[in-house]
């Protein structure tokens, strides 16, 4: 059976939406300072970014956090090779993938190396410079257990709690924990109370930090060694 691909309508802001459930796929203030503001910076990168590393998500979207990565593992011009894995149940194709990254100049310099070889189905995909982008179709809630792998950092993007509450369920920030290093982080744009008590009871340090743009907080974790 084919994969279900996204259902994206576009804002008159250029800013894709998800009408299967009703959300942005990132902020309409501006997505590329929100990715490196809640994702890079909510996990301390670039400055942790070194050969080995191992960064994971759920929910790959547009592709913006994944090239965001890219573009932050060039400037740290470290040696080694940067896996970078993506838990989408329902993948975009490519030319809204296109028309989405377009609205962010810099986009530019990476998107070309993600666009030449997506194809909206599980798979890994090399995009230069060392980075290696491993797609994990289907419901995170049955591939994320079965996955082998563990990261050393989380972007945690499913869409709201309110209007995806399948991607942010205490079960599966169970499994995020079982699947992340020792001393190893997670951040995600959401504040939530129910979010916040699963990382917590999955094992995770939580705290509240200065969200962007109009959301006051997010939320930060660590997985104690």
């Amino acid at each position: 059976m084919p994969n279900q691909t996204a259902d994206v309508a576009w804002k008159d802001s250029g800013v894709p939406v998800s009408e299967r459930f009703d959300d942005p796929y990132f902020s309409l203030e501006n997505g590329l300072a929100e990715t490196r503001h809640v994702f890079l910076n909510g996990n301390g990168l670039p400055g942790r970014l070194r050969g080995g590393f191992r960064i994971a998500e759920l929910g790959f979207g547009t592709g913006l956090n994944c090239l965001t990565t890219l573009l932050a593992w060039r400037g740290a011009g470290a040696p080694g090779r940067l896996t970078y894995t993506s838990f989408e149940a329902f993948p975009m194709h490519g030319r809204d993938m296109d028309r989405a990254l377009s609205a962010f100049p810099e986009m530019a310099k990476v998107a070309p190396a993600l666009l030449r070889v997506w194809t909206p189905d599980t798979g890994r995909y090399e995009l230069g410079d060392g980075m290696v982008l491993e797609l994990l179709v289907g419901d995170a809630r049955k591939t994320l257990p079965s996955w082998e792998g563990v990261a050393d950092a989380w972007y945690l993007d499913g869409f709201a709690p309110a209007k995806n509450p399948e991607l942010w369920s205490p079960e599966l920030m169970a499994e995020v924990a079982r699947h992340t290093a020792p001393g190893g982080t997670c951040a995600t744009y959401t504040a939530a109370g129910a979010v916040r008590r699963g990382l917590e009871a999955a094992g995770f340090d939580i705290t509240r930090a200065p969200g962007y743009g109009r959301k006051r907080h997010m939320t930060r974790g660590v997985l104690p060694e």
